[in-house]
């Protein structure tokens, strides 16, 4: 089995184990498993030849095991256990909106319910209403959430479609009398880079305008739900919406609650429990009675855990609980260190702004130095650009930097293909003429790894390379992107002090948080750029910095935060100097 395959198959436990009813620790256990697998750019194999499985967050010697098994025999017997006693088709039926774990289980054992095409057959036949917990209007929202299945389908929406969509709302929602707060919540406020439902959260005295405001927002296709403090939506393009309205003293911990994850949540309930308090969205609540602790804010909610606040990118239980209690949160990048871009494209080959016309932009978005970095030679669907021309972009650049006088130093690079057969698109004696050069793949990327490796080591060990552009060539959400060792990239671009990006545009978010996390452990040097092929692409660099922010980078990470002596001084000698 390879990582993908693992990974699916820990997944689908969790899944199976949440329909028999396991802790949720357990659940959790396999669930973060999964995703960190999926995630990890180390190949498995090689992991369990040098005994390192263990190095994987949230991996212990159980599960280790278990990965060994898979490995060695190409199958897992607790997996095969488990679905002689659940039926693995029972996965399926979570795909229903409305249809958790309890349900679907309720569903198998009192009516032998295996799919969605059963489950729709009984909700039509009348057959759900008479169960325990159930009605008729709970099996018509079982056969709405079935239509718009599929209408829709279930894909997880990228963080660049439903953050727009969030806001959006929240603008409305913002203006409605009474309204004192709003917030996005739950993965996508902790900037996700995809999610399956939009949460948002209101702080108000009454709840009724702010919902019927919120079901008369004009792309609701239907209300699925609506009580008290909390009502759902569907929206015509099949994304999920809750909203939840509470009093402002209680914002914190409502907050707090709903932007999770559900593991950093668990683990705060732990904590409050240890200092003899329940903690939910509502309150701390002594154990042994007594009135309730409110928190007007999360700071208030961490302070009452003894913790100092922690970011919401950082709350996924990796490791921030514990850097909270000993003081060693991470000072993360922020929107206002960065000070250039180091990728960005112009009418030389497929942007849509001159040189000068980028520089005034970059410039009016306070940054001090940038990099114009168009395609080279072999990308002729971009315009890439021959040697000749490159030379003639030259004197363009010399005329903008004239133009802009000390505002801002504008260097000139490439964005220079790593063709298919691993060698480069320009000679060395072109790449010594520019000031900064990016080497990338856009092109047969589904070669095998050792060929993707290949090819980024001739780049990176290159002595005219400068960095690495969006290292793994994914767009969200179709294409995966290539099969990249990027244990094997982090070590040689550390040794060769090889910058690699975290491309900001919201389909690539290219390094991905947990490529990050590891690339700051190997010490790499990093950039956060907007890969600008128009001047408003500027605006797309919180994608990327909050995505540096998931993967804990600093200032101190981030080359395009640093001075421009010190950028200068880093192409000349390839140092870290902190």
């Amino acid at each position: 089995m390879n990582n993908q395959q693992i990974a699916d198959i820990f997944g689908r436990i969790a899944d199976l184990l949440g329909i028999r009813g396991d802790s949720y620790h357990r659940i959790l256990a396999y669930r973060r498993a999964s995703e960190n697998i999926e995630s990890w750019g180390q190949d498995l194999s090689t992991m369990l030849a040098d005994g390192s499985l263990t190095t994987i967050p949230g991996i212990g010697e159980t599960l280790a095991d278990k990965i060994e098994e898979m490995l060695t025999t190409g199958k897992l017997g607790f997996y095969e256990r488990l679905t002689d006693e659940i039926p693995e088709s029972l996965i399926d039926v979570l795909r229903v909106d409305g249809v958790g774990p309890k349900k679907a289980k309720l569903f198998y054992d009192k009516l032998e319910i295996c799919s969605i095409a059963e489950l729709k057959a009984a909700a039509e036949g009348e057959q759900l209403r008479a169960l325990a917990g159930m009605g008729a209007k709970s099996e018509a929202k079982i056969l709405a959430g079935i239509a718009a299945l599929e209408r829709h389908g279930d894909r997880r929406t990228p963080l660049g479609e439903a953050l727009p969509i969030a806001e959006g709302i929240l603008a409305t929602l913002a203006a409605v009398p009474g309204v004192t707060k709003t917030a996005i919540g739950g993965s996508l406020r902790r900037r996700r880079d995809d999610i399956g439902d939009i949460d948002l959260l209101v702080a108000a005295d009454e709840a009724g305008e702010v919902m019927d405001t919120f079901g008369a927002w004009p792309d609701v296709e239907e209300v699925v739900q609506r009580g008290p403090t909390k009502m759902r939506v569907m929206l015509r393009g099949g994304i999920g919406v809750d909203l939840r309205v509470l009093p402002a003293e209680r914002w914190g911990t409502l907050l707090s609650y709903f932007t999770g994850s559900q593991a950093h949540n668990i683990r705060l309930r732990e904590l409050a429990l240890q200092k003899g308090y329940h903690l939910n969205e509502h309150a701390f609540t002594p154990v042994d009675g007594g009135e309730e602790i409110l928190c007007a804010d999360e700071e208030a909610v961490y302070a009452q855990l003894g913790l100092p606040y922690i970011p919401a990118a950082l709350r996924e239980d990796r490791g921030e609980i514990e850097a909270a209690e000993g003081g060693m949160l991470p000072q993360l990048i922020k929107r206002e260190d960065i000070i250039s871009d180091l990728h960005m494209h112009t009418t030389w080959s497929d942007g849509k702004q001159t040189v000068l016309e980028m520089a005034q932009a970059a410039y009016e978005r306070g940054y001090e130095y940038i990099v114009i970095t168009d395609h080279s030679q072999s990308l002729g669907i971009a315009n890439g650009l021959t040697p000749e021309r490159v030379r003639e972009q030259r004197a363009e650049i010399e005329a903008a930097q004239a133009e802009m006088g000390d505002k801002i130093r504008i260097f000139q690079g490439t964005e220079m293909e790593i063709k298919a057969d691993g060698s480069l698109d320009f000679p060395d004696e072109l790449l010594a003429e520019l000031d900064f050069v990016i080497a990338s793949l856009h092109v047969s990327l589904r070669q095998n790894r050792d060929q993707i490796m290949n090819r980024f080591l001739a780049a990176v060990h290159n002595p005219h390379v400068d960095m690495i552009a969006h290292p793994t060539g994914r767009l969200l959400p179709e294409r995966p992107g290539a099969d990249v060792d990027m244990e094997e990239l982090f070590r040689e671009a550390a040794a060769m002090g090889t910058i690699l990006e975290i491309n900001a545009n919201p389909r690539r978010l290219d390094l991905r948080d947990s490529h990050i996390r590891r690339a700051r452990e190997h010490r790499v040097v990093l950039a956060i750029n907007c890969d600008a092929h128009a001047r408003e692409h500027f605006d797309l660099l919180n994608y990327g910095v909050e995505t540096a922010q998931r993967g804990w980078a600093t200032p101190a990470d981030i080359i395009n935060s640093w001075p421009l002596a010190k950028f200068e001084r880093y192409l000349q000698t390839k140092l870290r100097e902190d």
